[in-house]
């Protein structure tokens, strides 16, 4: 019966999120940071149409090393397991999309990759095919790559858990599945002895800002009993540690459709996110000035 609501809960919570990458001599020369993009304003915008954000294929949990040189997501098809993707700056130009496999069939899929600030280590989500045994690896750098995937030795991964982002400090905020809560994990010593909820209203798939200051999160928009789709909010922490009242980031980032997975680049520019607008309800990668999370912060 646990497999079975576990296996329910993990569904709704990735909406199903792999198509063939480009071949070499189709893909096209870009430059320059973000995958070579031309940076969005306050109005978010389709990321890397085409070559990232793919039609009929779901796309969730972006992310980029600090230097901006190599991206890492995640994606799949309606029905498919997810896989991660990623590129990098090889001279002056990113190549093209590829396929990773960091747990080398350990696990049967991964996906929402996070890139820590120091540039080392890459955390990441892992599942079996039955959409169980959900638990949160990691990889380290080496001079040759990237090391054999771990599973993170905490009693974090004794339940079933998603989504990782790290704040500079190194404390790990994710989803707790079948709770549907944000816990974090305090780092002690490079380790995580305890996890304990985020204590926030509400919310999952949580990105926490690299100094702790804000945390973005989405649900079920809480503003209007009528709609089912989801939202992304803004925590911002108050003087005193705690966390502030959720804040609906509005339109244009937020609208009729589901807006999930919030992130934020390393230079704390740009949000990204998905957004289910594609026929059949299939997600995208959007991405917005980060000056639409600065306009709602309360004036101090």
């Amino acid at each position: 019966m646990k497999r079975i609501g576990i296996s329910i809960a993990l569904l709704a919570m990735l909406s199903a999120v792999s198509a063939t990458s480009l071949a070499k001599d189709e893909f096209p020369v870009l430059q320059g940071p973000y995958f070579g993009q031309k940076t969005p304003g306050l109005t978010p915008e389709v990321f890397a149409p085409g070559l990232v954000s793919i039609e009929g294929r779901y796309e969730f949990g972006m992310a980029f090393s600090p230097d901006l040189k190599e991206m890492y997501f995640s994606g799949n098809k309606e029905g498919d397991i997810a896989d991660m993707y990623y590129s990098k700056v090889d001279g002056d130009t990113w190549t093209p999309i590829e396929k990773l496999s960091f747990t080398k069939g350990k696990a049967d899929a991964e996906m929402e990759p996070f890139v820590t600030y120091d540039n080392k280590r890459i955390y990441f989500t892992g599942y079996k095919s039955d959409y169980t045994n959900t638990n949160i690896w990691y990889v380290d750098r080496t001079d040759t790559g990237w090391s054999d995937a771990v599973i993170i030795d905490s009693p974090l991964n004794k339940d079933e858990v998603m989504y990782s982002t790290l704040a500079k400090n190194g404390d790990l905020f994710y989803t707790n599945i079948l709770k549907s809560k944000t816990y974090v994990a305090p780092i002690v010593d490079g380790k995580y002895p305890e996890a304990m909820e985020a204590n926030i209203d509400f919310g999952v798939h949580a990105f926490i800002s690299p100094d702790q200051d804000y945390l973005l999160v989405d649900d079920k928009n809480q503003e209007d009993e009528n709609r089912k789709d989801r939202d992304i909010y803004v925590y911002f922490k108050n003087k005193d540690g705690s966390w502030s009242k959720p804040i609906n980031l509005g339109e244009p980032v937020n609208s009729e459709y589901g807006e999930t997975v919030p992130y934020v680049t390393p230079d704390g520019k740009y949000l990204f996110f998905g957004r289910y607008n594609e026929q059949g309800g299939i997600s995208n990668f959007y991405w917005v000035s980060t000056e639409v999370i600065e306009n709602v912060r309360p004036k101090t």
